[in-house]
């Protein structure tokens, strides 16, 4: 089964895709977030042949929701009716900040950075939403 991963945001939407196995998650990239954007990223999910899409969910730290994870499911919600593919919410809580510090890690600073931490956070949420499926 082949998932896709979506780190939503106000500015870029992160990417990443599974194997077929699901064994890996590779960061795909980014799509700018736009008006175009769900159609864009229903068409890759489409042409991928992917089965499930798993969203992360961008809850506060005390487990409420906000602003950040009613546009986070809008967005879902558009994709599915696009597709029609099972959607998955997955906690993010964190992600970004893991993604950065990975990034940090690599050494990998200024415009570099801003360019492919969603697709890392994309990869991070993708990656512990397999590690359930494997529990």
């Amino acid at each position: 089964m082949k998932l896709m991963g979506i780190d939503y945001g106000d500015a870029r939407i992160g990417v990443a895709m599974s194997d077929p196995l699901c064994i890996t998650a590779q960061g795909w990239g980014t799509v700018k977030t736009s008006n175009t954007a769900c159609q864009e990223i229903a068409q890759l999910a489409k042409d991928s042949f992917v089965e499930r899409i798993v969203v992360g969910l961008p809850k506060n730290m005390d487990n409420t929701e906000g602003a950040s994870a009613e546009k986070a499911r809008a967005f879902a919600e558009e994709l599915k009716e696009l597709t029609g593919i099972e959607i998955v919410f997955w906690d993010e809580r964190l992600t970004t900040v893991a993604a950065h510090g990975f990034l940090s890690e690599l050494d990998v600073r200024g415009k570099k950075r801003k360019a492919i931490v969603d697709t890392v956070a994309a990869t991070l949420i993708l990656e512990g939403y397999m590690q359930f499926l494997k529990r």
